[in-house]
């Protein structure tokens, strides 16, 4: 029955399901995995009706041919081959109908399941995470917002050889129907039978991406879905391949500044900045326990080590994620205030890029790409 909601539900099924079990119930854990990697096709019927609606009645003649057989499904929409006028090969992304208008009514009827079956521990602030992830859902809902958000990494990227990100067909697109260039290659988490330096390539450029992302642009593309990127090769080139834009978001220079020194805190070991800075980022309130501050700066040094350390870092061998987990526990059980809002997205992506490298047992040069990053980084206040 989950897997048949449309929407608010499937995300929010989709975004708990890359938490670990340290912190949802397994069985939750297993549901929701089947909700991320299962999603309904709206029928044919139903995809002329709306790109009628979205491009007119006469769109079929905007197109040489389209498929109206989709090859891929996500939360709120699916995705259409086609052949544009001039013979060029685009994937045509079109939302299911009435998504937007649904979403308060599913993310209700979901949180009141969670609730009522209080599967959820307390300190994961469930109403808070959720909010967060109703904001990303209906930003979602604008393709023309999405289709911005390509525009812009396609010229942050441009003259960076290691990625690529599909051009966007304006004239074949609109808030409910985006239009890009179809690209091949192979999503990331299924390179794990690539030789070693292929695997360690990708993963050092997905590092890479995210660093740049906070600290540079201060512009993230958020959803660490594997499916998203993909390694392929453009014009000779090996390439990391972006797709789907939809959770791009800005951050404030204020909040970046402080993250910054969060994790310079860490960098130098220094507990009393690391608790400074997350009293004033938002999180900690300054009335926590020992044991919860104790908690807390443990485990942003231990997710430091990665960033201090010398050489590439073989993430094979890593044991970050488990004495991580250890602390969740006791974090959930003395949290005081949830996570700045930024931090669920930021946290998520980030947390990709680590769980990426892991699965491919990569080996990736953290503190080199931290340190250009923190040594070239400009506070918004001078300093």
């Amino acid at each position: 029955m989950l897997c048949r909601v449309r929407g608010a539900a499937l995300k929010l099924g989709q975004m708990i399901s890359i938490q670990d079990d340290k912190t949802i119930p397994p069985f939750l854990l297993e549901i929701f995995e089947r909700v991320r990697q299962s999603a309904d096709f709206i029928p044919a019927w139903q995809v002329e009706q709306q790109m009628k609606r979205e491009l007119g009645p006469n769109w079929i003649k905007l197109f040489r041919d389209f498929n109206i057989q989709p090859f891929a499904a996500a939360s709120i929409g699916q995705v259409h081959e086609a052949i544009t006028l001039d013979g060029t090969k685009v994937a045509v992304k079109v939302q299911y109908p009435g998504i937007a208008n649904g979403i308060e009514a599913d993310f209700d009827n979901l949180l009141s399941l969670l609730s009522f079956g209080r599967v959820l521990p307390k300190g994961l602030f469930l109403e808070n995470f959720a909010a967060a992830v109703r904001r990303e859902l209906r930003a979602e809902c604008d393709y023309e917002r999405e289709a911005n958000a390509m525009v812009k990494f396609r010229k942050l990227l441009a003259d960076d050889t290691n990625y690529y990100v599909p051009g966007i067909f304006p004239h074949l697109s609109t808030k409910q129907v985006l239009t890009a260039e179809y690209v091949e290659g192979k999503p990331v988490n299924q390179c794990l039978d690539e030789p070693k330096q292929v695997r360690d390539w990708i993963a050092t450029k997905s590092m890479a991406l995210c660093l740049n992302e906070v600290f540079r642009w201060k512009f993230m593309q958020t959803d660490p879905n594997w499916s998203n990127f993909l390694f392929g090769n453009i014009n000779n080139n090996p390439r990391l391949i972006l797709l789907d834009f939809g959770a791009t978001r800005a951050y404030s220079s204020s909040f970046i500044d402080k993250y910054m020194r969060i994790l310079k805190a860490a960098f130098n070991n220094n507990r009393e900045e690391i608790l400074k800075w997350s009293r004033a980022i938002g999180f900690l309130t300054g009335s926590e326990t020992k044991i919860m501050e104790d908690a807390h700066c443990d485990s942003i040094s231990i997710i430091a080590e990665t960033l201090t350390f010398k050489g590439s870092y073989n993430f094979a061998l890593q044991n970050i994620t488990s004495r991580v987990n250890r602390l969740v526990p006791l974090m959930l059980q003395h949290r005081l205030t949830a996570p700045p809002e930024e931090i669920y997205s930021l946290h998520r992506k980030l947390s990709g890029s680590f769980l990426l490298a892991t699965k491919l047992q990569a080996s990736v040069p953290c503190g080199l790409l931290f340190n250009y990053v923190a040594d070239n980084y400009q506070y918004s206040d001078g300093e």
